[in-house]
């Protein structure tokens, strides 16, 4: 699904370049849920950035679902992110003037869904993610945990083969961000979505299959499924 080789990213500053990833080699099989870890400036957001197409490699090649990003321009990538990626952040990023139901469906808009199969996604995606009865509540009137789950349920409209999730449960309490990760873990279990979570919370990355451990822009670990994080 997934396969970096030998990704390097340089970013040109006034003061110098500045390395954020060196010679990255990392595969990713469909349907895994992977947690990226590592200290502030390791390259976990740079990384999360050259999945999702917003940024290029300097080096090497990126494949996603059979897709070469390197070989994309500006407009391609656009496509890209539309009809494979689903992207879940720390602040949900969810629209406060929007009810739940007019969120997820800002997701549909650039396909020029019609209303009636908007609302039959609407309704089935807010099942999924175990909210129905919410669709028109506005974000504000939902705990965390019901808006990070209004936010996994934008991200799978599109149905993407792919979910970035950036810190998805550094805002909830354990409570609520168990729920979330469960619902992770299942849609790469029986959706066969390929889940990448960036997070500092070791309790977060044992709920994944594989944690990759970053430093200094290098992947200096990879553990399974299994093996306590300590």
């Amino acid at each position: 699904m997934i396969k970096l080789e030998n990704v390097s990213k340089v970013y040109t500053l006034e003061a110098g370049s500045f390395t954020a990833l060196e010679s990255c080699s990392i595969q990713m099989k469909k349907g895994e849920f992977v947690a990226i870890m590592g200290p502030s400036g390791s390259g976990k957001s740079t990384l999360l950035q050259l999945l999702g197409g917003l940024d290029l490699p300097t080096a090497g090649t990126l494949t996603i679902d059979g897709v070469q990003l390197n070989k994309l321009n500006e407009k391609g990538r656009t496509l890209f992110r539309r009809e494979k990626v689903g992207f879940v952040f720390q602040n949900y990023q969810l629209l406060p003037m929007m009810t739940v139901a007019e969120n997820i469906a800002l997701a549909l808009a650039a396909n020029k869904t019609s209303k009636a199969e908007t609302d039959a996604i609407v309704t089935r995606l807010l099942s999924e993610v175990n909210l129905e009865g919410k669709a028109n509540s506005f974000p504000a009137q939902l705990s965390g945990g019901q808006q990070q789950r209004v936010a996994i349920a934008r991200a799978l409209a599109m149905k993407p083969r792919l979910i970035l999730a950036d810190e998805p449960t550094g805002n909830l309490d354990r409570k609520n961000g168990e729920d979330v990760l469960k619902l992770l873990s299942r849609l790469s279990r029986e959706d066969h979505i390929t889940i990448v979570m960036v997070t500092h919370d070791r309790h977060a990355a044992a709920a994944a299959d594989r944690v990759i451990m970053l430093q200094d822009g290098e992947v200096v670990q990879s553990r399974h499924e299994g093996v306590e994080l300590k």
